[in-house]
């Protein structure tokens, strides 16, 4: 389940447009025992969403988060210079002048780094001495990190092709990093869903900002009622420990990103599973170019505005309660 939730989190979001069209998941009609009202506002729901809001505006600080990126960069086949200095086939906008030469593995997911003299490199956490070294990409069991004075960088793989993402503390986007824009808590944003499962072995493309389509493990789909409507969303994830939800709706581009967000729920109990869209979050192509994160199926573009969870983004901006 974390590899599936890493994997469909690391893609990239391109704009999708407000006026998304209906879909007929959409129109269906839930039976009369699948939507429960949506329950009443509460102390204890408004403190744990301001925890939860907190929280993540804390995690975004540190540069390991999206913010810390400085660099994505796309490895060609066969052995590639790499290093911050001007004969670099691979530039890197930190680090090392000669970091070493890299050769992709694409059956392996890793990549073979022959690090150069005198580069001075951690491998998770450890020295390491110059020579060869193997990269686990974000696909393996155990991806790698690889750190040097002045940042690190990870191997990511898409659709059969390899990446560099390259974080640093004095990356000028989490310099910039204030806070987020949240819209206001709203009750009515916190429905009780049924839970409707698929087959086993079903799954559903998702297609990324590079345009290429992931068939991705799709255990069901949710069904609940907002302002009285019915409505849908397929969902990815693991029923028995978190669905993730991407979606679309009709306040992207002016309100709230316009690439969709992304919803995490708790796991289902029976067939019921509890949605709180205001704790509905960016992706990360909301705040870097050097990211890659998943666009809404079509199945999952609803034809309302919820303005529920994080706004958008804006760098400089003071976080507060409310949409800019």
């Amino acid at each position: 389940m974390r590899r599936i939730l890493a994997m469909t989190c690391s893609l990239a979001v391109a704009a999708c447009g407000s006026n998304a069209p209906t879909t007929q998941a959409q129109n269906e009609s839930p039976d009369a025992d699948s939507v429960i009202p949506t329950v009443s506002d509460d102390a204890a729901w408004l403190q744990e969403l301001r925890a939860f809001r907190a929280a993540r505006e804390q995690a975004l600080r540190s540069p390991d988060s999206w913010f810390g990126l400085v660099g994505l960069h796309w490895l060609a086949e066969g052995k590639q210079r790499l290093g911050s200095g001007e004969q670099a086939q691979i530039r890197l906008a930190v680090g090392p002048a000669e970091l070493g030469m890299i050769t992709p593995e694409p059956d392996a997911l890793q990549a073979l780094l022959s690090l150069a003299e005198g580069a001075q490199v951690w491998l998770d956490g450890e020295p390491v001495l110059p020579g060869p070294l193997r990269l686990q990409s974000d696909k393996a069991e155990q991806p790698s990190r690889l750190e040097f004075e002045g940042g690190s960088l990870s191997l990511i793989e898409r659709g059969g092709r390899f990446a560099l993402r390259v974080r640093s503390p004095d990356s000028p986007s989490l310099q910039a990093f204030t806070g987020l824009a949240w819209f206001e808590p709203a009750a009515e944003y916190r429905v009780e869903a049924r839970f409707e499962p698929h087959p086993a072995d079903q799954t559903i493309p998702i297609v990324n900002i590079l345009g290429q389509i992931e068939n991705t493990p799709n255990p069901g789909r949710v069904l609940f009622s907002l302002n009285g409507q019915p409505y849908s969303l397929e969902a990815l994830g693991d029923p028995d420990d978190a669905l993730f939800l991407i979606f679309a709706d009709r306040s992207n581009s002016r309100e709230s990103y316009g690439g969709g967000r992304f919803l995490y729920t708790g796991p289902v109990q029976g067939d019921r599973v509890h949605l709180d869209f205001n704790r509905a979050i960016n992706p990360p192509c909301a705040y870097t170019e050097f990211s890659t994160c998943p666009l809404p199926p079509p199945e999952n573009r609803l034809p309302l505005p919820l303005r529920a969870g994080e706004a958008r983004y804006f760098a400089g901006h003071a976080g507060s309660d409310a949409a800019s």
